[in-house]
């Protein structure tokens, strides 16, 4: 099946303390809630100590047009997005050799935060030796389940094209769609959890011969993935779009969504694989948020200890949205992994949708 070989990330340069964003947020909405301290627990109670941004945390005291912002969206995703791909093909933790840009035939970008035509990948694709024949599929949309998703999309060309070796590139820069005038407590909420990230993965088919280049005794094949879309549920998360940007939805009953909805989800899926919950080693889950997290323990009945590595991303990194899905895969990856180990994979996002992905180390 279908392998993931490498994932890298690209840092962005600023690193915000938690304390920073709490004491930011206490100016910013100080005059609008009056229950503000209380409101504030949530930076704490979230357990991220911090984040990184494409810009310092000054620059957000000013007010900026969605010109401005989606600007500096293109300028930051060709930059970071082209140090991302580069890390990913020369990675000495999962290659021996580094993977010529020539040799891959498809690039899919993922992103919900900045808009761009020509694309992304484009315009890396004039900065970066690749074919002129790369394929680009760009997938604007999906927020935090892009990552998962563009995992999926890209199990699919592998299968079509068991000779490739196929990119999946997941930018996002959240903080530039952050909303000054915006004192909803969805803004307020997304100003403790959202953050910067980038990432990308290389994927190979069935006949790529992969431990010509391949570091790691074992790597995890995808061997199945599921899409589902809740019905009657487009105003759970997403964005509101005016004049002035990305104004962000986000609601507050996506724990308890998740509690009810995932676990018959994930059953189904599992069955049709002849698997159950207890069966997999490893629970690979984008950590929307620590409730997020905790829902995911109580709807599928599974150690909180499986969320670790989830829970040291969101600690370390906050949500990046599609992004952070490969940041928990690479530690996964990292570590040293018997052959046949399985893990489910999961990501959540507007819709509201479920990507799942079944992982075999092979």
């Amino acid at each position: 099946m279908p392998t993931i070989i490498s994932v890298a990330e690209a840092l962005p340069p600023f690193e915000i303390k938690q304390q920073q964003a709490e004491e930011f947020a206490r100016k910013l909405f100080s005059d609008s809630f009056k229950d503000i301290e209380r409101l504030l627990k949530a930076f704490s109670n979230g357990q991220i100590e911090k984040r990184n941004f494409v810009k310092d945390v000054n620059w957000f005291n000013e007010e900026h047009t969605f010109e401005e912002k989606n600007n500096a969206f293109i300028e930051n995703a060709v930059k970071l997005g082209a140090e991302a791909i580069k890390k990913c093909l020369s990675n000495e933790s999962f290659l021996t050799k580094n993977i010529p840009y020539h040799d891959i035939d498809a690039i899919f970008f993922i992103s919900t935060t900045g808009i761009a035509t020509p694309s992304i990948e484009a315009r890396i694709m004039n900065l970066l030796s690749f074919s002129q024949s790369t394929k680009r599929i760009p997938i604007w949309g999906l927020g935090c389940a892009g990552g998962a998703a563009g995992l999926s999309r890209a199990f699919e060309y592998c299968l079509a094209f068991p000779m490739a070796k196929v990119l999946v590139l997941s930018v996002e820069l959240c903080s530039l769609t952050f909303q000054k005038n915006d004192l909803s407590k969805s803004n307020l909420i997304g100003t403790t959890l959202f953050a910067d990230g980038i990432a990308c993965a290389l994927i190979c088919g069935d006949e790529v011969k992969i431990d010509e280049f391949r570091s790691r005794k074992t790597s995890p094949a995808i061997i199945a993935t599921q899409s589902t879309l809740m019905p009657d549920s487009l105003d759970v998360m997403g964005w509101d779009i005016r004049n002035q940007g990305l104004f962000v939805v986000f609601s507050r009953d996506i724990p308890k969504i998740i509690e009810r909805w995932l676990k018959p989800n994930v059953n189904d899926f599992l069955e049709q694989h002849e698997m159950n919950i207890s069966q997999f080693d490893y629970f690979i889950a984008h950590p929307g948020g620590k409730k997020v997290l905790d829902a995911y323990v109580t709807s599928l009945r599974i150690s909180p200890s499986m969320t670790d590595i989830s829970l040291e991303i969101l600690r370390n990194f906050g949500n990046m949205s599609s992004v952070t899905i490969l940041y928990v895969l690479k530690r996964f990856m990292e570590l040293e992994t018997e052959k046949g180990k399985r893990g489910l994979c999961t990501a959540l996002g507007p819709g509201f949708s479920s990507e799942l992905l079944l992982l075999r180390w092979q």
